[in-house]
């Protein structure tokens, strides 16, 4: 493999191929990752705001977004695949050639793309910035990872199935194997039910609508955008494609893009039984960037209730500020720990900052950020948010505890661990806050044994949500 892989080519490019020469789609797939890459960038940040930029729509969209996070998503198991490939260890190989190359290498073991467009559209990207040397060493990795399917490279490279089916899963589905152990502990030791998490979390996840209370319903949302009525949740509409900032209903403020586990999370806290009379004295403890308390808001513009939203960033406050307009919210900038609060409210939300292990199908590069260390930080948070969240509470009202995480340490461990430390609290079951559509039916042997819900993609085809109901007993 001729060519220097580490640096550019001192000419610039060849003058041949210029950017107005190059693929849109590809190029805003390139520059994306490189953000990626470079400034720990969220790819469904960048990628958006490029697309509207350059005026790339249609199926050049489509394209740039299916190469970007299907890239992103596989990361780790393309980086096996080119290290074998290439003959060296991914750090010895430049980042901007890498960018390319895991692009190159995702279109041809991941989509239909011929095998000849997918290497000669990874070479003139490189080429048109790096010249001939650094190109050629894409060409002839790429044509070495074409030699065989990914099947085959994962038959060569992953841990024996016998020996380590995690290790062997978690290669194969693309996910760290420290994530792939935490799925596998939270599923009770099926290996069966980890192959399908893992299969879910490596797919391209659909757009959840959620249509807001008072101002559309789901049906006239579905009739609008072309959708379909979720399954679960009763403002959910599964957007078939396109993109949902397109709609006149999400333009106007009548519907948002929210996943159906986080709308059956601020609507859990809203029908929540509590024990006397609801005085519509609500808090979301947690609220930024606003989708569920958007959600509640609107749900306490209905019922006669007012919402209390606190959030430690004044950028995300300011998001919520502009989805609960006209809503019967107060946003406040404030650490929830230690946010000036009088105790005695009626219903209390903590989504609490989290791993995010259970929504990775929507951030494809979280997975390969996130560390086992990072956890433990996170769950003294979490312990001292719902602490205090029980302490505001009034006797007989409701914390609605959740995290977009499956992390047993982070979601029935932190739960038990402030039950031990707070006499006067005690879990409910919160099956029946999420009791409605096809969980009103047969899905509802899919809660499990409860007190919990624990929510999977494969399962349930909404992000792996926890919610917890927890009450404080009157003296």
């Amino acid at each position: 493999m001729s060519g220097d892989s580490r640096g550019g080519d001192s000419r610039g490019g060849d003058r041949k191929f210029r950017q107005k020469d190059l693929d849109p789609a590809r190029v805003a797939a390139r520059d994306t990752l490189r953000a990626v890459r470079e400034r720990d960038a969220y790819a469904n940040l960048v990628l958006p705001k490029l697309l509207r930029e350059r005026h790339i729509t249609g199926r050049d969209a489509a394209l740039a977004t299916e190469l970007t996070y299907g890239t992103a998503r596989a990361q780790g198991t393309l980086d096996t695949i080119i290290a074998a490939a290439a003959g060296r260890d991914i750090a010895d190989i430049d980042g901007a050639l890498l960018d390319v190359v895991r692009m190159g290498a995702y279109q041809l073991l991941r989509t239909r793309i011929g095998a000849h467009a997918a290497v000669s559209t990874s070479v003139d990207l490189v080429r048109s910035e790096q010249g001939m040397g650094p190109s050629g060493f894409v060409n002839a990795v790429l044509r070495k990872v074409s030699q065989r399917s990914e099947d085959f490279w994962v038959d060569e490279l992953a841990p024996d199935v016998a020996d380590d089916l995690v290790g062997h899963l978690a290669f194969q589905y693309a996910h760290p194997r420290w994530i792939a152990e935490v799925f596998f502990d939270a599923l009770g030791g099926s290996a069966g039910q980890l192959q399908a998490a893992l299969a879910a979390d490596d797919a391209r996840p659909p757009v959840h609508l959620v249509a807001r209370p008072g101002l559309i319903t789901a049906e006239e949302l579905a009739l609008t955008s072309g959708g379909e009525v979720g399954d679960y949740s009763p403002y959910c509409v599964y957007l078939p494609g396109g993109d949902p900032g397109d709609l006149d209903a999400v333009r106007d403020g009548f519907a948002g893009v929210q996943d159906e586990g986080s709308q059956l999370v601020g609507r859990a806290v809203t029908v929540a039984p509590i024990d006397g009379s609801d005085a519509g004295r609500w808090l979301d403890m947690c609220a930024g960037p606003g989708g569920k308390a958007a959600l509640i808001g609107a749900l306490a513009d209905i019922d006669g209730a007012h919402l209390d939203a606190i959030e430690v960033s004044e950028h995300r406050a300011e998001l919520i500020r502009k989805v609960v307009r006209d809503l019967p919210v107060d946003v406040r900038v404030a650490d929830a720990r230690d946010a000036g609060l009088d105790p005695g409210y009626d219903r209390i939300l903590l989504d609490a900052p989290c791993s995010g292990l259970g929504s990775l199908r929507r951030r494809p590069e979280a997975r390969w950020r996130r560390r086992p260390e990072d956890v433990a930080e996170l769950v003294v948070l979490q312990r001292e948010l719902l602490t205090e969240a029980v302490r505001l509470v009034r006797p007989g009202g409701v914390v609605v505890y959740s995290t977009c995480s499956p992390h047993p340490a982070e979601t029935v461990e932190v739960i038990a661990s402030v039950l031990d430390s707070v006499p006067d609290a005690r879990q409910l079951d919160a099956r029946p806050t999420v009791t409605v559509g096809r969980f009103a039916g047969a899905d509802a042997t899919t809660l499990g044994d409860g007190p919990h819900v624990q929510l999977w993609p494969h399962l349930h085809g909404t992000d792996a949500m926890f919610l917890a109901a927890v009450t404080k007993d009157r003296a």
